[in-house]
Parts: C-alpha cells; sequence; structure tokens
C-alpha cells in the first residue's frame, strides 16, 4: 500500500493514536518520513517526529580515554569491527556502512594472511566501509546523549558534516555540481543556526533541526510535533499510570514478567537473560539527573539502580504497586528521571500508544518484542514500515552523476545520468556479485593473473605475459631440482636397505662366532666363513660411503640451483606479481561489494539529505514517496 493509503487505514488499525518517527540523529533516514508527515497532516492525523536522547552514545573499545571529547572514525571488522554509532553517524552519497568483512575476503579468495603479513593495519583498511563515518564518545563511562554538550561536540559534528557533504556534491559535475554545494551549504546553514546557542546539549540541537531538516528534505513547509524520548518517558508519580508505562507495570508487580522475558529473548544474538545485570533486573534503565543510566534491580527490601555509581532505594515491605514505586523514585531522585525500557521492552512502551513508522530492516529487535507481548497477552500497536526505491526513482529525472571511484568499473563510465543509473542499478549489482562468485573460484594465482588479463588488460596482458614466462623458467628449475631430489631420495632408501643388510649380517656374523668359534677350536671352513661375512660388511660399507658422498654432492647442486640469483629473482618477481594481483583481487571484491550490497543498503535506508543534493526542485522526493511501499507489523 502507498503512504496515503496507511495513513487511511491508521484510525482502523489503531484509533486515535499519533504516528511516531524516533531516531537517534537527523542526518541519516529519519527525515525521509517526511512523505509520511505530509500524508498525516492532508488527513487531520498527529505525527510526532522525536530523537531517541536516552541511549548511550558510541563509544570504540581501545581508544584512549579523555572525558568529554569525541573522536571521528570510520567502521572496519578490525580495530572499529564493535562499532555502533548511531547519535553522529554520516554517510556520503552512495555511501553505506556496509563493513566488507574479512570473511567476505576471504570468500572472495583473496590471500588474506599474506597480505596482512607485509601490509602494517591491512585488515582495517581492507575492511573499511566506504562513505561512512561515525563519531564516538573517548569518556571512560560513555555519557547518554541527553548528557552530550553540543558545545563539547561541535567541532567534531562540523567536520565530519562537511566530510559527508564534501563527499556528496563531488559526485556531481558542471551545474550539478554547484546546485549540490548550494543545497549542502543550506544544510550545513540549518546545523549551524540550530547549533549556535550557548549551553544546549545534543538532543535539544537535533529536536530544533527535526523540522527543518523535514522541511528541507520535502522541499516544502512540514507540520509535525517534536519530542525527545526523555520527555516522552519522564517518570513520576504524574505519569506512572500513562499507557505508555503499561508494561514496566507487569514487571514491577508481576515477577513472572521477568521469565516470559527471558524466554522471548532466546536465540537472538546479542541479547542477555535478566540474571546477567544482576537479582532481581528487569529490562528497564532508569535515567537519574546528573547520576547516569543504569539498569533497574527490584528486590524484596530495596531496589538497586546500576548506574555508573549505584544508587539505592530501601523499604520495609515488597512492593505492590506502580504507583508505589513511581512515588519511591520521585521521593529519592525528584521528578525529572526518565524511565527507559531497553532494545526489547521499548516499543512496547511507546506502542502502547503510538505507532510506530520504521524503515525497511530497522530495529533488529523487534522480533524478540513480538514474542514478548505474546507471552504476556500485552496488546501493542502494529508498526508501520516503509520501503523506498531511491535510486529506481531517478528514471524519469533530468541530471548527471559523477560516480565515485568504487563505483566506476561496475558502471563502465565515471559519467552516468540519473535515467541510466536507475535503470542499470540493479543489473550492475548482480553482476558483481557474479564477480565475487567467480574470484572465490580463483585459488591458483595463474588463474587470478590470467583472469585479470581478460578482465582489466593493459598493464595486465604484459604482467600475464612474464607471469608465464617465469612459470616456465621455475618450472625447468623444479623439474631439475624435483630430478635431484628424486635421486637423493633414492640414495636415501638403499642407505636404508645397507643400514638394515648391515645389522643382519653383524648379527649373523655374531651368531656365527658364538656357535663356532668362541671358545673352540675353529676349522679353517668357519674362519673362512667369518672373513666373508667382514668382507661382505667392508663392502656395504664401501657403497655407504660413496652414497653419501654424492648426497652431498647432489645436495649441494640442489642449493646451488636453488639459490642462483637468476632464479632467486624470478621468484621474487613471480612473488610480486601474485601480490599485485591479490591487491587487484581485493580492490575487485570492494568495489563489487560497494556497487552491490552496499548501494541496496543505501536505497533502503538513504541519508534523507541526498534527495535535495540531487533534485534540489523536490521532483525526486515526490518520485520517491510515491513509490514507496507501505506495511503493518503486528507486534502481537
Amino acid at each position: 500500500m502507498t503512504l496515503r493509503e496507511a495513513v487511511a487505514q491508521l484510525g482502523t488499525v489503531a484509533p486515535g493514536a499519533p504516528l511516531l518517527a524516533l531516531g537517534q540523529t537527523v542526518f541519516w533516514d529519519e527525515p525521509m518520513k517526511a512523505g509520511l508527515a505530509l500524508e498525516a497532516a492532508n488527513a487531520g492525523v498527529e505525527f510526532v517526529a522525536g530523537v531517541h536522547d536516552t541511549d548511550y552514545f558510541a563509544k570504540a573499545p581501545g581508544t584512549k580515554h579523555a572525558k568529554n571529547q569525541f573522536l571521528t572514525l570510520p567502521h572496519n571488522d578490525g580495530s572499529t569491527k564493535a562499532l555502533w554509532s548511531a547519535a553522529a553517524e554520516f554517510s556520503c552519497l552512495f555511501g553505506s556502512e556496509t563493513v566488507i568483512t574479512k570473511d567476505a575476503l576471504i570468500k572472495a579468495g583473496l590471500r588474506f594472511d599474506r597480505l596482512n603479513q607485509i601490509r602494517k593495519g591491512f585488515l582495517d583498511e581492507a575492511t573499511q566501509a566506504w562513505g561512512w563515518r561515525g563519531i564516538v564518545s573517548l569518556d571512560e563511562q560513555p555519557p547518554i546523549t541527553l548528557e552530550v554538550k553540543a558545545d563539547a561536540l561541535s567541532r567534531e559534528l562540523c567536520k565530519t558534516l562537511k566530510w559527508s557533504i564534501d563527499e556528496s556534491t563531488s559526485s556531481f559535475g558542471g551545474e550539478g555540481f554547484d546546485r549540490a554545494v548550494k543545497k549542502g551549504d543550506e544544510l550545513n546553514a540549518h546545523f549551524c543556526d540550530s547549533a549556535d546557542r550557548d549551553g544546549q546539549t545534543l538532543s535539544q540541537v537535533y529536536r530544533d533541526l527535526l523540522p527543518k531538516i523535514y522541511s528541507f528534505v520535502a522541499n516544502r513547509p512540514v507540520q509535525m510535533e517534536t519530542t525527545q524520548t526523555s520527555q516522552l518517558l519522564r517518570f513520576n508519580r504524574s505519569t506512572c499510570t500513562l499507557p505508555r508505562f503499561d508494561l514496566l507495570r507487569k514487571f514491577i508487580e508481576d515477577s513472572s514478567a521477568r521469565e516470559a522475558y527471558d524466554q522471548a529473548i532466546k536465540g537472538f544474538p546479542g541479547l542477555y537473560s535478566l540474571a546477567k545485570f544482576g537479582t532481581g533486573a528487569i529490562p528497564f534503565d532508569l535515567v537519574i539527573p546528573g547520576v547516569g543510566r543504569g539498569t533497574i534491580r527490584v528486590g524484596n527490601r530495596g531496589i538497586v539502580i546500576n548506574t555508573p555509581r549505584p544508587q539505592f532505594l530501601s523499604f520495609k515491605n515488597p512492593i505492590q504497586s506502580l504507583e508505589e514505586f513511581a512515588k519511591l523514585i520521585e521521593s529519592k531522585f525528584g521528578t525529572e528521571c526518565v524511565l527507559v525500557g531497553k532494545a526489547v521492552t521499548l516499543i512496547g512502551m511507546l506502542g502502547r500508544e503510538f505507532v510506530f513508522s520504521f524503515h525497511e530492516g530497522a530495529s533488529s529487535y523487534v522480533k524478540a518484542s513480538r514474542e514478548l507481548h505474546r507471552a504476556l497477552d500485552f496488546r501493542v500497536n502494529p508498526i508501520l514500515r516503509i520501503r523506498y526505491q531511491l535510486w529506481d526513482s531517478l528514471e524519469n529525472l533530468q541530471g548527471w552523476f559523477k560516480l565515485p571511484e568504487p563505483l566506476h568499473r561496475a558502471f563502465g563510465s565515471d559519467d552516468v545520468c540519473f535515467p541510466s543509473f536507475a535503470a542499470r542499478w540493479r543489473a550492475v549489482g548482480l553482476e558483481q556479485k557474479e564477480r565475487l562468485a567467480r574470484l572465490g573460484t580463483l585459488r591458483k594465482p595463474i588463474d587470478l593473473v590470467q583472469y585479470l588479463e581478460q578482465l582489466v588488460g593493459g598493464a595486465w596482458s604484459t604482467q600475464a605475459k612474464e607471469y608465464i614466462v617465469l612459470q616456465r623458467q621455475l618450472s625447468v628449475l623444479s623439474r631439475e631440482v624435483e630430478d635431484l631430489s628424486e635421486k637423493r631420495t633414492r640414495i636415501y632408501g638403499r642407505l636404508r636397505e645397507i643400514r638394515g643388510l648391515w645389522q643382519e649380517l653383524e648379527r649373523q656374523k655374531g651368531d656365527h662366532f658364538r656357535e663356532r668359534i668362541f671358545d673352540r677350536l675353529a676349522s679353517e671352513t668357519d674362519m673362512e666363513t667369518r672373513a666373508r661375512y667382514s668382507q661382505r660388511i667392508f663392502l656395504l660399507q664401501s657403497e655407504r660411503d660413496s652414497l653419501k658422498g654424492a648426497l652431498h654432492k647432489l645436495g649441494r647442486k640442489q642449493r646451488e640451483a636453488a639459490q642462483d640469483p637468476a632464479v632467486m629473482r624470478a621468484h621474487e618477481r613471480r612473488r610480486e606479481i601474485e601480490i599485485e594481483a591479490e591487491l587487484k583481487r581485493l580492490k575487485l571484491i570492494r568495489e563489487a561489494i560497494v556497487s552491490s550490497t552496499g548501494l541496496e543498503n543505501a536505497n533502503r535506508r538513504p541519508a534523507a539529505w541526498w534527495l535535495p543534493m540531487i533534485s534540489p526542485d523536490g521532483k525526486l522526493f515526490d518520485a520517491v514517496m510515491k513509490s514507496a511501499e507501505c506495511w503493518w507489523e503486528p507486534m502481537n
């Protein structure tokens, strides 16, 4: 169904419920929901855009701790593998947070370990997501977004926003470049206008930006209400009876809800049973002004809040109701605390009163949330899912892309008009996935070199011819070395035979001596027999010595053949070509993933501000919203 049809059905699906668009940043895909906001305004439906400011700000593992400082990082499968930056992430046009994993490189045939040995920091460089940057906190205990002062972050935020804008404008030429620069300046001006006030938090800046960015993306004013989770989920005696805290009531008033939670999250990666958080833990956190955020643990005689510095409440009898719980919280910490559900329970809190609008693929914990609601027989409004077709929507627009380097080979050109990009991007993605599969079959260096000759030509034709000549030269040497090796092997075999024969003759000679000569008057025949034993042993000894000499000479010849300067240079040159071929394979892999999976991810959840940069007249926005597909995802 279309956006308009979805809004029209809202009164039946969730009567009286406002639409809620909740995101941690305004610079990614959330403002794409401007189309939904416009349809809601036309239908007289309430639309609320909010800043999710009660989650933790990203922290990068392994960075030096520096209080109130921030750093922009790329995402890769090495030093920033565990990075998760949602409150301050940026993608340039065509970019996405598509990490090119080590497993993907190896699957595509890359001789990873070999390259990793010769290049310092190779894993980070090889696996870095193209066109994406995220800002992280350097605090040992990262703050929640609500507590981040805009002044502390503004420098890094400005720098990273400028990077994403500049990288994007470089994807246009001629008049398109000038128009893109103008729109980039307009976006930056909106940010500066909202951020240029002393004493603000990041969430206040984002909240002020929401209507500006929505209107910027839609190329027309967009009516909406704005909020933030620190306001929506403020918890005290006057708010605790709101439906948004009904799910919390289940956990406060019925301990069996904890068992239902643990059962619901089984099998979901990254989710932990409540015991992981301590005795009495419930899947909710309390944000205490000036103290921080921590998991709530409820006992029979007290409550522990696992903030960085734990907070405690004590009481004589077990808590019987949510109202009693709210009274305790307010009495100890005041009226400004925020009670926020963890990943699985947040949807159940706000979904009680609102209808979440999620883009396709957003929120990986929805299935676990649904399992919990079913287990508790807890009614929650369905989610409105939205799928966009950004690249397809370019088909009827005029303009040109000056494609970034990773897309050149895939599209066969540096410059591509909008309709051609729309017509080709899916086919390009399929071709690049086939290329990845083909690369994965090229396990022998000669196969890879010949593939590069066919695909790239030019210098690789020369490289392939040289590699074949080197292969032939080294093959002749290899046969010579193998011949010498075979001769040595035969000598070693004969030496083993000699050793066996020698030992047997020595045994027979000893037996003969004890039986026929020792302590006896030996006959002439016996003495002749003994002499024959000695003669045969002597001949074996002579043959052994001769063979050892031959073995030594063969070994010297083998070493000389292998260590010949010309031969060693041939080996080195062959290794150089093989390394060059692997580096070229790496580039092809990265291009293929950026041109396939990367473009698919960018199409699914684009940074909304790309649209006016591509099409300042709003035609792309209109086309994207017209083709948007919606569906209801039940949460019970």
